[in-house]
């Protein structure tokens, strides 16, 4: 097995760079035993600024992603890149080259033309602050409001599943399944809220929760006993069946998987999950 390789990483964005952490994640991670040193430079407007981030790409170089809509700003860094032989690549290009050639205008190179205060922006700030007042069982009266409400154990993602959500302006929130404890009535109530049952199997469980009280400098609990879990996992499946409730395995699947799939189901209807 060859040594990891380390390398630089110059993120350079006239906006949040959000996007470009989101390509070069992306990017590097189709690449074995690679670990990306990164360099993050954001809301670069000026002459001034550039300077600074020139002058740190100079120091460690490595590789440029960048987003930056001023003409000048752009040229600047292009030429300092081209006179240094350091790889670039201006990320959302060709994206919006292909959409002006398809709708047969130009772009207006504005700047965090994404982040516009218009109404998804103001239903995603909503939704945000529905997710944190509607998390782990908090608030369960107001989930009447709720376009989808997530079920589960400890430890199965809930609560970033929920705020991922809520960035792309659904509102979430989610109870979690406690031995001994009886979901809310208002659970049996809801008609227009999609419920999903998260779940999981008994060893990525027991895998996540050792782990969690390893962190915490905590001993062998109930939390993780295979009898305890066993049970728990077993208990919330049939909840899950019996009330006729989606289910989606997370016990493999990254958040951002997770939540697309409740996407899917939100615009799709009685999809499988």
């Amino acid at each position: 097995m060859r040594p990891a390789i380390y390398f630089n990483v110059h993120l350079v964005s006239d906006s949040t760079g959000e996007t470009l952490n989101t390509v070069m994640r992306a990017a590097t991670a189709q690449f074995d035993r690679t670990i990306p040193l990164e360099h993050n430079y954001y809301l670069v407007r000026s002459d001034k600024q550039l300077d600074r981030v020139m002058a740190a790409i100079e120091a460690a170089p490595g590789v440029v992603w960048y987003t930056i809509s001023d003409v000048s700003l752009r040229r600047k860094l292009e030429h300092f890149c081209r006179e240094r032989g350091i790889q670039m690549l201006p990320v959302l290009d060709r994206s919006i080259h292909m959409l002006s050639r398809h709708l047969g205008i130009q772009a207006s190179d504005r700047v965090a033309g994404q982040y516009s205060l218009n109404t998804d922006y103001f239903k995603r700030i909503e939704a945000i602050d529905f997710a944190l007042h509607h998390d782990d069982g908090q608030n369960v009266n107001g989930l009447m409001e709720a376009d989808v409400v997530l079920l589960g154990v400890s430890r199965t993602s809930k609560t970033p599943t929920c705020v991922y959500l809520a960035n792309r302006g659904i509102k979430a929130g989610n109870i979690p399944l406690v031995p001994g404890v009886d979901p809310p009535d208002v659970l049996f109530e809801l008609k227009q809220t999609m419920i999903v049952g998260l779940k999981i199997s008994v060893d990525r469980l027991l895998q996540i929760r050792s782990k969690r009280l390893a962190g915490l400098n905590a001993g062998e609990t109930s939390y993780n006993d295979e009898e305890v879990v066993r049970r728990e996992v077993s208990d919330a499946m049939r909840l899950f069946k019996r009330n006729n409730w989606p289910i989606i395995n997370v016990s493999r699947r990254s958040v951002e998987e997770t939540a697309a799939v409740i996407m899917n189901k939100l615009n799709t209807g009685p999809a499988e999950l």
